[in-house]
């Protein structure tokens, strides 16, 4: 792609009109390649990196960002040997490809992220990135305090210990429950392996939330577009 007026780039990503990126062009928040610009900077947008407010933005028009609502039963791989439904028939048939950040299990449903933006995918998987992965999940028994503390403390897995964030009980009758819980991590099964290690087995889990993109009212296997708001959100600094 060739350069082109580092404006023109920012409005085209919805960054607002052309005269508002002229704005924030002129007060000195945007940067390329480390360097304050002024209005009159071209930009090659497949190579060069670009922050606005110290945050790293992408203006490569063939970057694509999704939120999907991932049905239960859905396999979260491009295909499977197995036969079972996969992620693969729910993702956009038209322009770029676009891939899963991450998993959820086939018996689990929610919020996933869609992309092919490599860096993006890389700071929702890594663990040290601390991006909040929040999950709301119904479970046999009847959650307490002393469930909520052990989670928060850590539970001790086969693969090493793992800890909640957040915890807290969204509904307790009847020895059912459900329990609502934050993570950083994403290791295989986590959250239920968790839960069945306290005495909570899963008989329902759904993610609701990764970092600041919320599943909303997505209905299963419906799927939607970032805002630019919540692309930002996700690719910058995580705050504590």
């Amino acid at each position: 792609m060739a350069e082109e007026r580092i404006q023109k780039a920012l409005a085209r990503a919805g960054f607002g009109s052309r005269r508002a990126c002229e704005e924030l062009i002129v007060e000195g928040r945007v940067t390329l390649e480390g360097r304050v610009v002024t209005l009159g900077d071209k930009v090659d947008v497949e190579i060069q990196t670009v922050e606005v407010d110290g945050v790293n933005v992408n203006l490569d028009p063939s970057i694509r960002y999704f939120a999907l609502h991932k049905p239960p039963g859905v396999v979260t791989t491009m295909s499977d040997p197995q036969g079972r439904p996969d992620i693969q028939g729910l993702l956009p048939a038209e322009g770029p490809r676009v891939f899963p950040v991450g998993r959820l299990d086939r018996d689990s449903e929610g919020l996933l992220v869609l992309t092919n933006d490599g860096d993006l995918a890389n700071r929702l998987m890594h663990p040290s990135f601390g991006i909040e992965k929040e999950y709301l999940a119904e479970v046999e028994g009847t959650p307490t305090a002393k469930h909520l503390a052990r989670l928060r403390a850590g539970v001790d897995l086969e693969d090493g210990p793992a800890r909640a964030r957040r915890a807290k009980i969204v509904a307790a009758s009847r020895g059912r429950g459900a329990v609502q819980l934050v993570m950083t991590e994403g290791r295989k099964r986590e959250v239920r392996r968790m839960l069945d290690a306290v005495g909570l087995p899963v008989t329902r889990l759904v993610r609701l939330r990764i970092g600041g993109v919320r599943l909303g009212g997505l209905a299963p296997g419906e799927r939607r577009e970032l805002t630019l708001e919540e692309v930002l959100a996700l690719r910058g600094p995580i705050d504590g």
